[in-house]
């Protein structure tokens, strides 16, 4: 490795395709999953790094351009997210719970100047946005749905009991949702300790020094946290209001 970066070459191509392979044949091995589920992930991945490597740069330039890749990157989370939580949700709960998330967030980093207002800060930072926002979307939305579909009789009990529907379905949902924050959780508690993310590791790339990679990583890891926070509240009421809208 030379400057910091990853040589290109056959041993990089090496390298990815054994652990490619040694994470499908666990998953194979164990039962814990599909193997083919694996190998179709590095397929994606290679080949949308691939295309991203090819026009980011061009993407770039413009401040057009970047949005409209936000927005690209904002649809794909959406989509991801509402075929993760399942054809039982109604289709605007994942979009709207990720948007909730992330909008508000990046407002309030750009309108603060916490975040300079250039294409180069913008693009990557809502992506990790949006990808925290998406992926807590997910976890959120189906523990969720798992949860009322399995306790149905303590929802029935709740009802009897006189609770509205809304608060009968959050009293039975709403702490096993709350466990799709733990990720987030874990990651700002043991920064530093256990981990180095990106943010920081890019910033001393690109020839910051540690305090401003520390504060940069700082201030992405706790607008994730609200992001996620967010997301997670707001694909539990609109799942909580539409299992009470369409109960008998």
């Amino acid at each position: 490795m030379s400057g910091g970066t990853v040589p290109i070459g056959p041993a990089l191509v090496v390298a990815l395709t054994a652990l490619t392979l040694a994470g499908a044949a666990v998953l194979r091995l164990t039962g814990l999953g599909r193997a083919r589920t694996v190998l179709t992930a590095a397929a994606r991945a290679t080949v949308q790094l691939g295309a991203v490597s090819l026009v980011i740069v061009a993407v770039l330039r413009a401040w057009w351009s970047t949005a409209a890749f936000v927005l690209l990157m904002y649809a794909v989370a959406g989509f991801t997210a509402r075929r993760r939580i399942g054809a039982e949700a109604p289709a605007r709960v994942a979009p709207l719970a990720v948007a909730a998330g992330v909008v508000p967030s990046l407002a309030v980093l750009l309108a603060s100047r916490a975040l300079p207002a250039t294409p180069l800060v913008v693009l990557p930072t809502a992506g990790i946005l949006i990808g925290g926002a998406m992926t807590a979307t997910s976890l959120a939305g189906r523990r969720t749905l798992d949860e009322l579909r399995t306790r149905h009789g303590e929802y029935e009990a709740g009802l009897a009991l006189g609770l509205l529907p809304r608060d009968a379905a959050l009293e039975i949902c709403r702490p096993a949702a709350g466990q799709a924050l733990v990720p987030a959780l874990d990651q700002t508690r043991t920064v530093g300790l256990v981990t180095l993310p990106g943010a920081f590791v890019g910033v001393l790339l690109g020839g910051a020094g540690p305090v401003r990679a520390g504060a940069t990583q700082l201030l992405i890891l706790l607008t994730l946290l609200a992001v996620e926070a967010v997301a997670i509240a707001v694909v539990v009421e609109l799942l909580v209001r539409d299992r009470a809208r369409t109960a008998p």
